[in-house]
């Protein structure tokens, strides 16, 4: 297997904080520090030196959208008209609460977002109703999902 690296400026203990963080979030600071045998102070710094430098993002909790009544997963593509229109574009899908993630992708479509729904012709409706209309959009592609198997944070490699 190959070995890749990073270039990022973390070190050894950075990386543990995160990957500590990223198992579990709601860790006290306290406990983080005696599990990597460091002082709380320190732990304290290094996040807030993360957090300063990006790297750790803000802290959400994560919703499951089947326990409040969401039972369509759905992934469109979207092929947009004209490239300018693109930012436009992505704007007006904001705003469609259904719509938790959006991402600008290569090849034939330009855009894919994932799509909760309370079910199929919810789904319709989103699509029909509130995506397609929208200017500078050309064509979608819904992938209906069956069920998530996994879903994870990105790990650091050693």
């Amino acid at each position: 297997m190959q070995n890749y690296s990073l270039n990022n400026q973390l070190d050894a203990l950075d990386s543990r904080i995160l990957n500590e963080l990223t198992e579990n979030a709601r860790i006290p600071f306290s406990q983080l520090a005696k599990q990597l045998n460091v002082s709380n102070s320190l732990i304290h710094q290094r996040i807030k030196k993360l957090e300063e430098s990006g790297t750790l993002g803000e802290a959400h909790f994560r919703l499951e959208p089947r326990h409040l009544g969401y039972e369509t997963c759905a992934f469109t593509q979207i092929i947009i008209t004209q490239a300018r229109l693109l930012s436009s574009v992505i704007t007006k899908l904001e705003a469609i609460p259904e719509i938790v993630e959006c991402v600008n992708i290569a090849g034939r479509y330009a855009i894919m977002v994932k799509i909760f729904a309370i079910n199929n012709r919810h789904l319709r409706d989103i699509v029909y109703e509130k995506i397609q209309v929208i200017e500078g959009i050309e064509e979608t592609n819904t992938l209906m999902t069956f069920e998530t198997n996994f879903m994870r944070s990105l790990k650091l490699l050693d």
